[in-house]
């Protein structure tokens, strides 16, 4: 029997509207995750929530997330969120507002802050962590390096076509990660130059992506933007909700799926599912439409994929 491919749904678990310059961060959207969960086991999936500091010292989350493991309905991963992760060591002259990122400071205090969140969470939830993603997308290869030593078996910090260097943390350092020319298939990945397939058993397993235009009309539009002064990197579309947007994320599935990738992978952050938690979803109607939108997806997908964690993933590569 053929298996079906993967439906991997990673959730950026995380405070409240961190979109907003806030030191004083809330956590009120676990209240909301359950409603999510419900929808995830009516179809057979099962998120995994890459969770950050604030959340694991959120009692209304633990006892949530607690729930999911004990049940086998999900899993809990790390998400580093350099700026406010203990130990704290700062970077800027204001890291709430700038929110620096984690391969942007020196490697020791990567190393801490790694130690101390896994260390958290392990604790916390009595089970070893094996799925990671970086903190606004940033991702090296010392920051590998660092989650295999500590025994991480997955990363899906990568995004591929879209070129974050852009975007700083530090207003003075070099801006995100550049995904443009990694590969947009799960891959094991060379610790010494992350864009590579390698013999290392850390599995990448990069975010849904896929180029919004033909290569042409992208070599076009870029060129045109240089003559204007701009550098863009090409427009892409994402397996994530937006917003009215479920033609969108089928059509991005249904790429992935017909170039024969034996998973697709969706994201959101917890705080979207709160209204008011996020730009996106401001109020109840537009929670209620993220709900109709996602109640249309997974009843399309659970006819085309299976669910799975990202640790479930990993095993089936293996096989």
């Amino acid at each position: 029997m053929v298996q079906k491919p993967a439906f991997l749904i990673s959730i950026d678990t995380e405070g409240d509207n961190l979109w907003v310059n806030t030191k004083e961060i809330s956590t009120q959207n676990a209240n909301f995750l359950g409603r999510f969960q419900r929808l995830c086991e009516k179809y057979g999936f099962k998120p995994t929530y890459l969770t950050n500091y604030e959340m694991a010292m959120s009692p209304g989350y633990v006892s949530f997330a607690k729930e999911v493991i004990a049940d086998n309905q999900g899993e809990v991963g790390m998400h580093l969120h350099a700026w406010n992760s203990p130990p704290l060591h700062p970077l800027t002259d204001d890291d709430d507002r700038y929110k620096p990122y984690l391969i942007e400071y020196p490697v020791d205090m990567m190393r801490e802050k790694i130690i101390v969140m896994t260390d958290l969470l392990e604790s916390t939830f009595g089970v070893k962590m094996v799925s990671h993603r970086a903190g606004r997308w940033a991702f090296n290869e010392q920051y590998a390096q660092l989650l295999h030593e500590f025994g991480y078996l997955v990363d899906c910090s990568v995004t591929p076509y879209v070129d974050w260097s852009g975007v700083k943390g530090d207003p003075k350092g070099k801006g995100g990660t550049n995904y443009s020319h990694f590969p947009d298939a799960a891959y094991f990945m060379d610790l010494n130059d992350i864009s590579k397939v390698g013999t290392s058993s850390l599995l990448q397993i990069p975010m849904s992506t896929r180029l919004k235009y033909g290569s042409l009309h992208n070599s076009f539009k870029q060129f045109y933007d240089r003559l204007r002064g701009k550098k863009r990197p090409p427009s892409t579309r994402w397996l994530r909700p937006k917003g009215n947007n479920v033609e969108e994320m089928k059509f991005v599935a249904q790429q992935c799926l017909d170039e024969g990738k034996n998973y697709v992978e969706f994201m959101l952050h917890s705080s979207e599912f709160m209204p008011g938690g996020s730009p996106t979803f401001k109020d109840d109607a537009s929670i209620e439409q993220l709900y109709r939108d996602l109640e249309e997806l997974f009843e399309w997908l659970s006819q085309r994929t299976q669910g799975m964690t990202m640790g479930e993933f990993y095993r089936t590569n293996l096989e």
